[in-house]
């Protein structure tokens, strides 16, 4: 960390835990028929955005778009009520309310009052954590936020108290500490030179509406961006936003903009990538609405970012090495797969990792890999996470589960209360070399239990804030009794 960070820091701590005591918190690519895309891949069509109708005004459905490619709805909801918990190292975060409730939302807001929360995190009571990212959205043009403002005085008010709150442990509970961690970690992100109009569209894009880095930029000592790791990947709870920059060993060098653009579009790339967890979250709120052109402008600008090479290398995968798809195992005649599934049992030992495989994962993900991906079960065969040298991914998936990104879509259960270390660690082998293609594959039940239990790593500054805060309140007391004191012997002197 640097020296201005950390005195920035400190003397936010020591500030805030003595006077702030008050303030405690309450080459472009065009896919022809976008509908047709998001038919085929079990999504709703592009189209059919929530809550607007044909007779809003051009500003009103401007804004719509705007909550779109903002993802508002991925920690909102899709009625914009909130009360989603937002897992960070300090404690849980609950998302609010933003519908036009007067009381317990945003009804009050001028239009200003939603700029200085989009843009600085303040709201009209107090300081908004930056698990909002608002150091992305900081970025926002007036325009955007002007068309935002207007959709959401649009949605239907809702007029509940929120189930949950937020509650972080001290200093944390103090949100005017968040006014030197702006200080530090505003903007998070810089505009570039030398790039073309459309890459300049999908720089705004990624680092502000879309808010890419808030996953996939790795964390400082102060929770802010490590903006020399950009887009390089990082930790997310029991998942890894993996590297998105255009490196070919880490990242999605390999990708072509065609790629980038089915991939956000549908949550998947054939043989590739499948997306799950918060990615598919993204995908299901937000990317798969997107328009063409701003598609293909993300696309072009995510090729023309620094690459930035990782530890945790992607094998390249052989084609050639992973199975053919068996039509029985990919019907959705369910008792032609049962059948199918029930044949391959009593051809192995239910003991070893094929057998574990099979009993465990097989009914959705099919014998061989392919799953049925037209009732949302994705396939596993060839994914990048299968063939990245740390198998920390696939091991998480495996021991935690995996939610849907939607209501409609089917959630992954967690096998750590079911099976052991050793077997957790056999299935990932076996589905790392057969459908991941690669040559070999050595994870052990420690490995596991290294992964699986491992708990998110937390900043120096954040793991012991607690005891930061109380020498700065000593520090605090020591100086404005120094003065004081300054302050009489001089008064007795004259």
């Amino acid at each position: 960390m640097k020296p201005l960070s950390m005195m920035l820091s400190m003397l936010t701590i020591a500030i805030i835990s003595s006077a702030a005591m008050a303030d405690v918190a309450t080459s472009p690519v065009v896919i022809a028929n976008t509908n047709s895309v998001a038919h085929a891949s079990g999504l709703p069509e592009a189209s059919s955005l929530p809550n607007v109708k044909p007779t809003n005004s051009d500003l009103v459905n401007r804004g719509a778009y705007i909550a779109r490619a903002a993802d508002c709805m991925a920690c909102h909801g899709e009625d914009y009520t909130g009360g989603s918990p937002i897992a960070t190292p300090m404690g849980d975060i609950y998302s609010t309310n933003i519908t036009p409730s007067k009381r317990y939302g945003i009804g009050k807001y001028t239009e200003k009052d939603l700029k200085n929360a989009l843009q600085k995190g303040r709201t009209p009571k107090h300081m908004l954590y930056p698990a909002m990212p608002y150091p992305s959205y900081n970025g926002m043009t007036d325009e955007d936020i002007n068309a935002l403002f207007a959709y959401l005085q649009t949605v239907p008010a809702f007029d509940e108290a929120p189930e949950h709150k937020t509650s972080l442990p001290f200093p944390f509970n103090f949100r005017t500490l968040m006014l030197g961690w702006n200080a530090i970690n505003i903007p998070s992100s810089h505009k570039r030179e030398g790039l073309t109009e459309p890459q300049k569209r999908g720089e705004y894009l990624v680092n502000n509406l879309e808010h890419c880095g808030t996953c996939h930029t790795p964390r400082n000592s102060t929770m802010g961006f490590n903006k020399g790791m950009y887009l390089s990947g990082a930790p997310l709870g029991n998942w890894y936003a993996p590297n998105i920059t255009p490196d070919n060993d880490s990242g999605i060098g390999s990708w072509t903009e065609h790629d980038i653009v089915t991939y956000l579009r549908t949550g998947k790339l054939d043989k590739r990538a499948y997306a799950g967890g918060p990615m598919a979250e993204a995908v299901a709120h937000s990317t798969r609405y997107l328009k063409d052109e701003d598609l293909n402008s993300i696309a072009s600008y995510l090729k023309a970012v620094p690459a930035i090479a990782t530890e945790n290398k992607i094998t390249a995968v052989d084609i050639s090495k992973l199975p053919n798809p068996v039509s029985q195992s990919i019907t959705h005649d369910l008792i032609a797969q049962k059948d199918h599934l029930k044949q391959a049992k009593v051809k192995v030992d239910g003991n070893s990792a094929e057998g574990l495989y099979l009993a465990a994962c097989a009914s959705c993900h099919g014998v061989n890999g392919y799953a049925q991906p037209d009732a949302g079960y994705a396939p596993i065969v060839g994914l990048t996470s299968l063939r990245r040298e740390q198998p920390n991914a696939i091991i998480n998936v495996i021991a935690h589960g995996v939610k849907g990104g939607t209501n409609t879509s089917p959630s992954m259960p967690g096998f750590s209360e079911d099976l052991s270390s050793a077997q957790i660690a056999d299935i990932t082998n076996y589905v790392r070399v057969n459908f991941g293609g690669l040559p070999s594959s050595y994870v052990s039940a420690d490995d596991v239990d290294r992964v699986a239990t491992a708990e998110p790593e937390q900043p120096f500054l954040i793991k012991y804030a607690g005891f930061l805060a109380i020498i700065g309140m000593v520090v605090t007391l020591i100086v404005i009794a120094f003065i004081i004191r300054t302050m009489i012997r001089s008064r007795r002197r004259t």
